[in-house]
């Protein structure tokens, strides 16, 4: 019998009515327990419903009665719009090469490991016994070659956040590199000290509010440089051409969930390597940082190649997240193309973000780093192999490559260099990671304990709810501590004001 779905898995969907959710737990119970529906497939019956409930309100199927409901919510124009993650649970759209419906058995079926690969744990204390099994079962992997695990690992869907994985040379692994495909951090550092931030908060403030747009509805009509879009991949498939579109509406824009754009102050320190370093006198700088990544294209490429990738490749139950798409085949060489231009597209996002901001401040940055994460890199380990590595919220960290590790809303962030460890297959932490579930966050914090904490940290917040409040993470100088072998800290940001998704726009994340 299948495990009790929880509310924890049902938020993932999206954003759905607390009034409603004790039927969609109930409705999903019921699949799971007297129906005997797999689990994969009541999340997709639900991810259906939602997407199209009038259609469901009006047939005869297992969801008619929540339907209505979700439908009737619709006519009173409260949508729930399906998350991200959610669209992964959809079917996927019949493409030449996919395998017919009738077709019980996949093309390949692979059993794991009698054990995992070793693979180096940092950390490991106050890293949950749940992303711990995640990785236990991706180093089983028959084509896993190495792995690691960051401070700030959680867990996830398939890989853990803050797990890194090593794959033979052919093969990768769509959700081993996420849903938010090249997730990104992007820091602009400008010629102004603390003076102006105590001068100007308004101006800061109102800058954010007007130049920035979040969630699914975030799309930007003017734009700076729109010149991403004419890349000739945006024509390589059909399932990157029909989501174009919506790229470009959405160029400019932020997620959800973890994703922001704040002014803070950037402490940079003395560094003797400066060749290597951020070529800045020590001193205090205002600074821009900002979090998020390929938007509705990333999405929905993860989607539609995960779902296929479990099509092409068997695996164990525990391990049917973890399926790999060959890059010696067409699907692999698409996948390989969209994953590589939403990482164009991501930072394209950053770039006008930050060209917006630096405008309305008649500034341009000193210098700017980023970085990405929840991606896939042709790599060679330190014994000559050629692998594929996967880092799902996992920062490069490889000998004197830059970086950004943020907090949270009222914790630090810190620039860093790569070390190069073998050990961590040249990676570090993504930023502090989560000590709750966006649910328990939900369910055991207050508004007055939140607002506190912003007093303290004397943080000004526009947007944001309780599932991003600062208690739900880790402390960042913990994390950062855990890995002085794998970076040196060459800068400290401290957030002032933060612009996050308003609590309306909120859809479910994975990290």
């Amino acid at each position: 019998m299948e495990t009790s779905l929880t509310l924890d898995d049902i938020l993932t969907l999206g954003p759905i009515p607390e009034a409603l959710q004790p039927a969609f737990l109930r409705v999903a119970n019921g699949l799971t327990q007297r129906a005997e529906y797999p689990r994969e497939k009541v999340m997709g019956l639900l991810a259906q419903m939602l997407q199209t409930p009038k259609k469901y309100a009006f047939s005869k199927n297992k969801v008619t009665n929540l339907a209505q409901s979700v439908y009737e919510l619709t006519k009173q124009g409260i949508a729930i719009p399906l998350s991200e993650m959610g669209t992964t649970y959809l079917p996927t759209e019949p493409a030449p090469y996919v395998l017919g419906t009738d077709q019980k058995q996949a093309e390949n079926t692979f059993v794991l490991r009698d054990g995992p690969l070793p693979y180096a744990v940092f950390g490991r204390d106050f890293i949950e016994e749940g992303a711990l099994k995640q990785m236990h079962t991706a180093a089983s992997l028959p084509v896993s070659v190495a792995g690691a695990l960051m401070p700030d690992a959680h867990q996830g869907y398939g890989l853990p956040i803050g797990g890194v994985l090593a794959t033979e040379a052919n093969t990768v692994i769509p959700f081993a590199v996420g849903v938010d495909i090249a997730c990104r951090m992007c820091l602009s550092i400008f010629d102004l000290g603390a003076d102006f931030l105590k001068r100007e908060p308004h101006l800061l403030k109102k800058s954010l509010v007007e130049q920035t747009k979040f969630g699914i509805g975030g799309e930007t009509r003017d734009k700076i440089d729109e010149s991403v879009m004419d890349l000739p991949e945006w024509q390589a498939t059909k399932v990157i051409r029909d989501l174009k579109d919506k790229a470009y509406r959405q160029l400019g824009s932020s997620g959800t969930g973890n994703h922001f754009v704040e002014w803070g102050l950037v402490e940079v320190y003395a560094d003797e390597a400066t060749e290597t370093g951020l070529n800045l006198p020590p001193g205090e700088y205002l600074a821009l940082l900002s979090h998020s990544g390929s938007r509705g294209f990333g999405g929905n490429v993860a989607n539609y190649y995960s779902k296929l990738a479990m099509q092409k490749t068997k695996l164990p139950k525990e391990a049917a997240h973890l399926a790999w798409l060959d890059l010696n085949t067409q699907e692999g060489q698409e996948y390989w193309i969209a994953m590589n231009l939403a990482g164009e597209y991501a930072s394209a996002n950053h770039h006008e973000i930050h060209r917006k901001l630096a405008k309305a401040l008649r500034e341009k940055p000193l210098v700017m780093v980023e970085n990405h994460h929840n991606f896939a890199w042709k790599e060679q380990l330190a014994d000559g192999r050629e692998v594929i590595v996967h880092r799902k919220g996992a920062t490069p960290a490889g000998a004197d490559v830059l970086g950004i590790i943020p907090g949270s809303m009222t914790q630090p962030g810190y620039v860093v260099r790569g070390r190069g460890s073998a050990d961590s297959i040249n990676s570090a932490s993504h930023g502090a990671g989560r000590l709750m579930s966006r649910t328990q966050a939900f369910n055991t914090i207050t508004r007055s304990q939140w607002n506190k904490a912003l007093v303290e940290a004397d943080i000004q917040l526009v947007g944001g709810d309780l599932d991003e409040a600062p208690m739900v993470y880790k402390d960042i100088d913990t994390v950062i501590d855990a890995q002085r072998d794998l970076v040196s800290v060459l800068a400290k940001f401290t957030p002032k004001i933060v612009r996050m998704a308003d609590a309306n726009r909120k859809e479910g994340r994975e990290d």
